[in-house]
C-alpha cells in the first residue's frame, strides 16, 4: 500500500493553506513519514485527511491536530466563515455573536480566531474569554438578544479533543437542515490563509456573567440552607462559577476537590473527564465521606452536566442520570402549581418521568436524544432532563442542560428535605412504591473503527432478536427520522443507537417493577431482570 498522489496533493494543498506554523510543520512530518514509506504514517495521514468534522449532536468534536479531520485553527476559521454565511443568509448580517470558550487544548486560540473571523465578516461579538462554562454562553444568546453563540469545548470529551458549539438566535443548539446548511458553507469556504480576520483586544463581559449567576440563584425554592457540599468541576471550568452561584443562593458550606478544583486540559486524575464514567467520581465521594458532607456533586469540564452523589447505607454512591433527573423534575413539578406545565425526557432516558408527571396532571413528552429536541418539546417547558446527566432546570433563560444551576437546585432539594428528617433516597423510595421500581443501565461498546458502528446496526435490522433475557420482544425502528432500534417487551425496553459525541454504540436498559409489597423485593426482582437484560444485550452487541 502506498502514498497515492491525490492524498499527497490534497495533503500539499492543505500545508500552503494553513494559518498556523505549528500544525504546518506537523502534517508536513506526517506526510514525508507517509512518503518514505512507513505503513503507520500512511494510516494516519489517510485518517487526518479523511474528510470534514460534521455538525454531530453537539456541533464540530474531534482531536485537536493538524489536518482536515481534526480540530485546528484552521478548521476553526473555515468553520467561522461557514458560520458567518449562514447567518447572513438567514439575515443576521452585523448581527451579535457571543464567543465563549473552556480551558482545553486550543480553546484560547481557537476562541481568538473565531472572534477575528466574526470581526472581519462586520458581526459585533461579546467575548466571554475567562474560561467559562458553557451554560454562560447559552444564556448570554438570550440574555443580550444575540444572532448566535458559538462555545469553544469538547464537554466531557477525551483530553485530545476539543470541539465547536452552536447556538441559533433562541439559544438553542442548531437543527437540521442548518447543520447541513452550515457544512455546505464551510465546503465553500476559501482556504484558511485567504479568509479575513481583524484582530481585537480579548475581553470578558462581566456584566453578562454576573447576570446568569443572579438569575441561577435566584432559583431556590425553599429556605434551608444547612447544607454541607463536597463539589468538583473535574479539572474544568465550573469550579469557581459553582461555588460563587451557591454562595449567591445562600449555600456557603462548599468545598472543591482540591486536587481537580482548578481547570487543566491534561485531566491528570481521571482516565475520561466524565462523571459518568466509572472511577472518575471517586475523589469526590472519598471527600465527602471525610468531610461528612450532606451532599457530593460532579460538574463535567464544561458544567453542563450535573451528577450527584449520596450516602447509601453508609457509603457513597452517585446518582444515575434517571435518578437525579426525576428527582429533579418531580421537585420542580411540586413547587409550581401550574398542572399545564411541561417536562420532557428523552426516548433513551427512564420512563418514571412520565408518570410522575401524570400525578401532578402536568404534560410529558419524549423527544430524540440531544438537547437540542429537548428545548423545543413545546410550549410551557418548565425541565428537561436526559439520561446523560443533562438537566434544564430554568428553560426560559438557558435553552441547553445546565450543570450549575442544576447543583443549585438540587442543594436546594437536598436541604429542604434534610430540614424535615428526610433524603434524595427517601423521595425515590416513594415514588417507586407509587409508580414501580424503574431501574436502568446502559452498555457501551467503544470503537476505534467508526464504520463498525453501522455495520453493527445494519446487522440488528436484519436480524433482530425476537427475545431479550427470555422475554418477547417487538422491535421498532425509527429510521429515517434518527439511527435508533428500540426492543419493547412487558417490563422492559431497550434502545440502540449511536453515540452523537463520542466513537460508541450504546443500548439504554430499562426494566419496571410493580410494587405490591416490598419495596425490598420489588427493587431485588427488577435488578435480577435487569442483570439478566444487561447480560443479554452485552452478547448482542459483542461489548
Amino acid at each position: 500500500m502506498s502514498l497515492s498522489s491525490t492524498l499527497r496533493d490534497k495533503t500539499f494543498r492543505w500545508i500552503a493553506d494553513d494559518v498556523d506554523p505549528a500544525d504546518r510543520n506537523e502534517l508536513q512530518q506526517v506526510l514525508a513519514r507517509a512518503m518514505g514509506g512507513v505503513p503507520e504514517a500512511l494510516t494516519e495521514l489517510e485518517d487526518r485527511m479523511a474528510g470534514p468534522l460534521t455538525f454531530g449532536t453537539a456541533g464540530l468534536r474531534g482531536p485537536v491536530r493538524a489536518g482536515l479531520n481534526g480540530m485546528n485553527r484552521s478548521v476553526v476559521v473555515r468553520t467561522t466563515y461557514g458560520v458567518a454565511s449562514w447567518l447572513v443568509h438567514k439575515g443576521h448580517a452585523g448581527g451579535l455573536v457571543v464567543v465563549g470558550r473552556d480551558a482545553r487544548h486550543g480553546s484560547a486560540a481557537f476562541f481568538r480566531d473565531v472572534v477575528a473571523v466574526l470581526t472581519a465578516a462586520g458581526f459585533q461579538v461579546c467575548q466571554l474569554d475567562g474560561p467559562l462554562p458553557t451554560p454562560i454562553t447559552a444564556f448570554a444568546v438570550r440574555h443580550l438578544g444575540a444572532v448566535a453563540g458559538i462555545q469553544i469545548t469538547a464537554s466531557h470529551n477525551p483530553p485530545a479533543d476539543n470541539g465547536y458549539k452552536l447556538y441559533d438566535a433562541n439559544g438553542t443548539q442548531i437543527v437540521p437542515p442548518d447543520d447541513r446548511l452550515i457544512e455546505a458553507a464551510i465546503r465553500d469556504a476559501p482556504p484558511a490563509v485567504s479568509v479575513p480576520r481583524t484582530e481585537i483586544p480579548l475581553s470578558t463581559r462581566q456584566d453578562v456573567v454576573d447576570a446568569y449567576l443572579a438569575r441561577v440563584a435566584s432559583l431556590p425554592r425553599g429556605a434551608s440552607r444547612d447544607l454541607k457540599v463536597v463539589l468538583t468541576p473535574m479539572h474544568g471550568v465550573g469550579g469557581q462559577p459553582a461555588l460563587e452561584a451557591l454562595r449567591l443562593a445562600g449555600f456557603t458550606d462548599v468545598s472543591l476537590v482540591s486536587a481537580q478544583a482548578d481547570p487543566d486540559p491534561a485531566f491528570p486524575t481521571v482516565a475520561f473527564p466524565n462523571p459518568e464514567e466509572p472511577g472518575a467520581s471517586d475523589l469526590l465521594l472519598a471527600a465527602a465521606a471525610s468531610l461528612d458532607a450532606d451532599l457530593a456533586i460532579a460538574l463535567d469540564p464544561d458544567a453542563d452536566r450535573c451528577a450527584l452523589g449520596v450516602r447509601d447505607n453508609g457509603s457513597w454512591r452517585m446518582l444515575r442520570g434517571d435518578e437525579t433527573g426525576v428527582l429533579l423534575g418531580d421537585y420542580i413539578l411540586s413547587t409550581l402549581g401550574t398542572p399545564d406545565a411541561l417536562v420532557a425526557t428523552t426516548i433513551v432516558s427512564s420512563s418514571l418521568l412520565g408518570s410522575v408527571a401524570a400525578g401532578y396532571g402536568a404534560r410529558y413528552t419524549v423527544t430524540l436524544t440531544g438537547f437540542k429536541w429537548l428545548v423545543r418539546a413545546g410550549d410551557g417547558l418548565v425541565f428537561a432532563y436526559e439520561e446523560a446527566l443533562g438537566n434544564s432546570v430554568d428553560p426560559s433563560y438557558v435553552r441547553d442542560k445546565d450543570g450549575i444551576s442544576a447543583a443549585v437546585v438540587a442543594c436546594d432539594l437536598a436541604a429542604s428535605l434534610q430540614a424535615s428528617g428526610r433524603g434524595l433516597l427517601d423521595v425515590l423510595a416513594d415514588l417507586a412504591v407509587k409508580h414501580g421500581v424503574h431501574l436502568t443501565d446502559q452498555v457501551s461498546l467503544r470503537v476505534t473503527e467508526l464504520p463498525l458502528i453501522g455495520r453493527l446496526m445494519t446487522e440488528l435490522r436484519s436480524t433482530p432478536p425476537s427475545a431479550l433475557a427470555g422475554i418477547a420482544v417487538s422491535v421498532e425502528d425509527l429510521l429515517p427520522e434518527a439511527d435508533v432500534l428500540r426492543f419493547t417487551g412487558p417490563g422492559l425496553r431497550v434502545v440502540v443507537r449511536p453515540s452523537g459525541t463520542e466513537p460508541k454504540l450504546k443500548a439504554y436498559l430499562e426494566v419496571v417493577e410493580p410494587v405490591s409489597g416490598d419495596l425490598a423485593d420489588a427493587r431485588a426482582a427488577a435488578q435480577a431482570r435487569l442483570a439478566e437484560v444487561r447480560a443479554a444485550v452485552s452478547e448482542l452487541l459483542g461489548a
